[in-house]
């Protein structure tokens, strides 16, 4: 029997340790490595090739919908399955409309991180039971006609740069880390504001809060 191979993505290196030791004890599951953000997941999932990535929501820098989304495109024999604290409807669609195999929340029963992995290893789509029927009634509507949510407004370059905005970086700090000019960061900054009508950094905030780019106390 083929052993699933499963990398692990989390922030907090407790978390990180206590899913391993779970998997560790599931006979044909293989953790194979451990990144502590979305960057950093999608430099070993491309490297490593893991049949599943259990990806953390919030994770600093890039979170987890966003890294779930261009794994998608880049690596899409990588099922992801989004790991989050929250069952609201607006982070599960999110999670499916970045291209996730499966959603899970981090209180669930050992017993159903289980199920999860192996549901993604097969292909499926493996939703947690606290998600609302609503929200599975929804997924199965966008399969057949996909809806724009309010992130696909914004390219993937602007989501990033909010998402850091939302996280409270100085302008200079996300010239750092995003490897741009301050002008740069500051029309990116200016555009966003524009396409979505908003008129400061607090509705910006807000705004990534409400749509599940970030979490309320990833901020």
């Amino acid at each position: 029997m083929k052993r699933i191979r499963v990398l692990l993505a989390d922030d907090h290196a407790l978390v990180r340790a206590g899913i391993r030791s779970l998997l560790s004890g599931l006979p044909g599951v293989e953790v194979i490595g451990e990144a502590h953000d979305g960057r950093e997941a999608l430099r070993l999932t491309l490297e490593k090739r893991p049949d599943v990535v259990l990806m953390d929501v919030s994770m600093p820098g890039l979170n987890g919908l966003e890294a779930a989304g261009r794994l998608a495109k880049e690596c899409p024999t990588a099922r992801v399955v989004i790991l989050s604290m929250s069952a609201t409807e607006e982070y599960v669609a999110q999670a499916l409309r970045a291209g996730a195999a499966g959603y899970l929340l981090k209180d669930a029963e050992p017993a159903e991180l289980e199920l999860a992995v192996r549901a993604a290893a097969r292909g499926e789509t493996y939703l947690t039971p606290a998600v609302s029927k609503k929200v599975v009634a929804d997924y199965v509507h966008r399969l057949n006609a996909p809806a724009a949510g309010p992130l696909d407004l914004l390219t993937p370059r602007q989501r990033e740069v909010l998402q850091l905005i939302a996280e409270g970086r100085t302008t200079k700090e996300i010239a750092r880390v995003l490897n741009l000019s301050v002008k740069t960061v500051e029309t990116h900054r200016t555009q966003l504001m524009d396409r979505l009508d908003l008129h400061d950094v607090a509705g910006l905030v807000r705004f990534a809060v409400r749509v599940g780019l970030v979490e309320p106390e990833a901020r």
